[in-house]
């Protein structure tokens, strides 16, 4: 039997489980937002329905997520810094475009694990189609995607010894990929077959035709 000086009381919790705790409301609040948002749609979706569905308040949804925007975007931003990662991780040797393609491609299925450990990959596949075919949140998704192609445009800069303000070519890399990669998005999220495979085939596809024009390395020590 506990006594008054053993007795955990919640505010006593060891700071690992409460993190804990906090992930597994944070993901299941995230879940069950995608699941709602996928089935009724995102605009007829409310904070109430999604905070309803875990058993929570919606005050303890905002304190999760700022809005419905974010919850809907979050595992996407979860890729992107994944991507984001990958490309620093990038040996030196090669070079940019071939550095931009193996970020994606080599870090495939590390991203998909990333995501099954928050959210079935399945969902977040639905969730992806139902960006593309959302206003809102469309344009919301590509702002986010433009800051992280300026990012992307000053660690290839860097890697290659160039000042991005000065050479064109980090950004005109960083455009045709990024290009590449939205006519993937869009031909992936149309098609039938949605599958994490259908995207990654697509990708290598679409990558591949555009390397030979980019692939020479540009340092010149």
């Amino acid at each position: 039997m506990e006594t008054a000086a053993t007795a955990v009381t919640p505010a006593e919790e060891p700071p690992g489980l409460r993190e804990r705790k906090k992930r597994r409301t944070h993901d299941a609040l995230l879940r069950a937002a995608l699941e709602l948002f996928t089935t009724r749609g995102y605009e007829a979706t409310t904070v109430d329905e999604i905070a309803g569905a875990v058993d929570v308040s919606q005050r303890t949804f905002f304190r999760y997520f700022a809005g419905k925007e974010e919850a809907a975007l979050a595992v996407i931003g979860l890729t992107q810094e994944h991507f984001l990662a990958a490309v620093r991780a990038r040996p030196a040797h090669e070079a940019p475009l071939e550095a931009l393609r193996n970020a994606v491609l080599d870090g495939w299925d590390a991203l998909g694990e990333a995501v099954a450990r928050i959210i079935p990959v399945d969902l977040y596949l639905r969730a992806y189609g139902m960006v593309e075919s959302t206003p809102a949140l469309l344009a919301a998704h590509l702002r986010r995607a433009d800051e992280v192609a300026r990012e992307v445009e000053r660690i290839i800069a860097e890697r290659e010894g160039l000042d991005v303000d000065t050479d064109p070519r980090p950004r005109v890399a960083v455009a045709l990929f990024g290009g590449v990669m939205r006519v993937t998005e869009r031909m992936w999220a149309l098609g039938g077959d949605l599958s994490m495979e259908a995207m990654r085939d697509l990708t290598a596809a679409h990558l591949d035709a555009v390397r030979p024009s980019l692939a020479e390395k540009w340092r010149t020590d």
